[in-house]
């Protein structure tokens, strides 16, 4: 539950400060007018959100147990695609994040504004489908639909609040700290869901391998302990790990920490130098 509570935490919150920035600016430049059209398109974009997550959900029920876990594994990976890209994409741009928004609200905004309809659209709809996917994809062992749906919806609204907090400047926030901290924790979880999803794979019979494992500390470290459970749940941890699924846990987490290091390393001073603020109370 806590990995799908980050989850929601670090999506809603990125969703939440676009779209206190899409606010903040309408009101400077005196297009209040905009507001409700704002409102329209992230109503939209939640709606497709939730369609896509049930879709996810409750679509595969009747198909086979191979297709299934080709779905599951498939979507697995491209949940993990998405949230690798979304870590390095927002590692890089979020101090430019509030001049590139306003770049796009001046476009959006010109003439009849429904622009800006699409852009909150785009803005909400693409956190939330991502969110979506990773949330499906989490669904593994110790982590149950509800678990797994409550712990999201819990890091949303925590989000919410600190986006509310955040504008009407009762809290500031360092998002290079943020993002940076959040990122890490992503990487670590993304790394037990490829894993997850390539076994689902290799259960189906689209990967080699499947019941040759690695090692085995099942009897250490059971899967229906509640260690175990926790271990599962935070980190979709196996015992008996297959040598395909060790070896893409292994490799993804050393490329991907390092290539994050890197860019964290490299955009620390200059997100220490600049104190722009991104919304009321936000700073990169």
């Amino acid at each position: 539950m806590f990995a799908n509570y980050l989850i929601g935490l670090r999506k809603g919150l990125e969703a939440a400060l676009i779209v206190g920035i899409l606010i903040a600016y309408l009101v400077k430049i005196d297009r209040r007018d905009l507001l409700g059209r704002v409102w329209l398109g992230i109503a939209i974009a939640l709606a497709l959100s939730i369609g896509v997550g049930a879709a996810l959900t409750w679509g595969p029920y009747g198909l086979t147990f191979q297709a299934q876990e080709i779905l599951g594994g498939g979507l697995s990976i491209i949940a993990v695609g998405f949230v690798t890209w979304m870590i390095f994409w927002m590692g890089k741009t979020a101090k430019d994040l509030k001049g590139n928004l306003h770049s796009g609200i001046d476009r959006a905004a010109a003439g009849t504004g429904w622009g800006v309809v699409l852009l909150a659209f785009l803005s909400v709809g693409r956190e939330g489908i991502e969110t979506a996917l990773f949330i499906l994809a989490r669904v593994g062992p110790g982590s149950s639909e509800a678990g797994a749906l409550g712990g999201a919806l819990l890091g949303i609204l925590t989000a919410v609040v600190i986006e509310i907090l955040i504008y009407r400047g009762l809290i500031r926030i360092n998002l290079g700290t943020f993002f940076t901290w959040t990122g890490y924790a992503l990487i670590v979880v993304a790394a037990g869901v490829l894993a997850y999803g390539i076994g689902d794979l290799q259960e189906a019979g689209a990967l080699p391998g499947w019941g040759i494992s690695a090692f085995d500390i099942s009897a250490a470290i059971p899967p229906t302990s509640w260690y175990g459970t926790l271990l599962g749940g935070f980190l979709n941890f196996t015992p008996s790990p297959t040598w395909l699924q060790l070896g893409a846990w292994l490799a993804y987490l050393l490329i991907c920490i390092t290539a994050f290091y890197r860019i964290s390393s490299h955009r620390g001073p200059r997100a220490t130098a600049s104190t722009t603020p991104l919304s009321p109370g936000v700073s990169a």
